[in-house]
């Protein structure tokens, strides 16, 4: 029997309007099945994806981008150096997810790093010329101006974690403040009572929450807020080293430790092991993230999960809603969606 794969009532390549026409939708809907936009009904996608397969219709990318104004790219712009985003393995679970839920559709991912003035404005260049369709913002600080340019260009966007409770952009994160929260309870549970905090930057709005939650955690148990306590850090091992070092020399009869990463417990525990501490006999240890990093610790590193994959994936879920939205900023108004998911407290044998 002939297909009608190879050709459409013209005697020509199949056109979209041929696979609307054979779904029983209308060109936009299969435009948007095309482009892999979100908006669309599982059952409508089905079956304009079922008249493409019978009758063998191939979108013409380059000349689908070209009238649309689009790259059919997407940039994952890491605002920090590099030696940090291979370094930590949030930014690698990050990008796995990133990954996983771009497959299935026709973009490109581009990762783009910009720790360095030069990097910021060779970036800021290249997001002029509109060479991508929108940008996954990762690792911000509270001053970086990349949101705002963003904002400026009109690019899609979508940041890991908001700058601040009155962020602009649509956001993904992980609810940073009950984490804490639940790290500090376990500490109060397992009968701590001097327990310190390594913070993250506090430059970054997570960090910030996990302080908030580690305080009220304490209030909540009838405890006192010992600022003294409190160290900064930078979600580095050595900052986690520095920091730790600080504490032991302020306050030596601390009895507990919340890290702000996984890798920041990686250093306390190293200058508290030189100092003579058992983990957890003298000072019982938490980090943040459950990543591997946790697991392989001596002794395996209780730790708050956060579904950073997860978080990856939503970003893009997100981004694709955006860039499929093409009416101007000033008519979409202020309003953005802020995604935050649920984390875990992973209980071993460091608490």
């Amino acid at each position: 029997m002939a297909s009608h794969g190879a050709r459409g009532r013209s005697g020509g390549r199949p056109t979209l309007e041929e696979v609307a026409a054979r779904a029983g939708v209308g060109r936009g809907t299969v435009s948007r099945v095309i482009n892999g936009s979100p908006r669309v009904s599982e059952a409508t996608r089905a079956a304009v994806e079922a008249a493409v397969a019978e009758l063998g219709y191939v979108p013409n990318t380059a000349a689908r981008a070209l009238a649309a104004n689009r790259t059919d790219a997407i940039a994952l712009v890491v605002p920090e150096p590099e030696t940090r985003f291979f370094a930590e393995p949030y930014f690698s679970d990050m990008l796995r997810g990133v990954g996983a839920e771009l497959a299935d559709t026709e973009m490109q991912l581009l990762l783009i790093f910009a720790g360095s003035d030069r990097e910021r404005q060779r970036l800021a260049q290249y997001l002029a010329a509109h060479r991508v369709d929108g940008v996954l913002l990762v690792s911000v600080h509270a001053d970086d101006p990349l949101p705002d340019l963003l904002a400026q260009l009109e690019i899609p966007a979508v940041i890991s974690g908001p700058r601040s409770a009155g962020e602009s952009l649509a956001s993904v994160d992980s609810d940073n403040y009950g984490g804490a929260r639940s790290a500090v309870g376990h500490l109060v549970a397992r009968g701590r009572r001097r327990i310190a905090h390594i913070t993250g930057l506090l430059d970054v709005y997570g960090a910030q929450r996990r302080i908030d939650g580690y305080r009220d955690a304490l209030r909540d148990a009838g405890q006192e807020v010992d600022e003294a306590l409190v160290e900064e850090g930078d979600f580095t091992e050595e900052g986690g080293r520095r920091a730790m070092a600080a504490l032991l020399e302020r306050c030596p009869g601390l009895d507990a430790v919340f890290a702000a990463s996984d890798v920041t417990a990686a250093g306390a525990r190293q200058v508290l092991r030189e100092a003579g501490r058992r983990i957890p006999q003298d000072v019982a240890l938490v980090g943040y993230d459950d990543s591997a990093i946790a697991r392989h610790l001596d002794p395996p590193l209780t730790s708050v999960r956060q579904p950073i994959e997860e978080m990856g994936r939503a970003m893009i879920d997100l981004l694709l809603t955006e860039i499929a939205d093409r009416r101007p900023a000033a008519s979409r108004g202020p309003a953005r969606q802020h995604v935050v998911l649920p984390t875990e407290l992973v209980a071993r044998t460091s608490s």
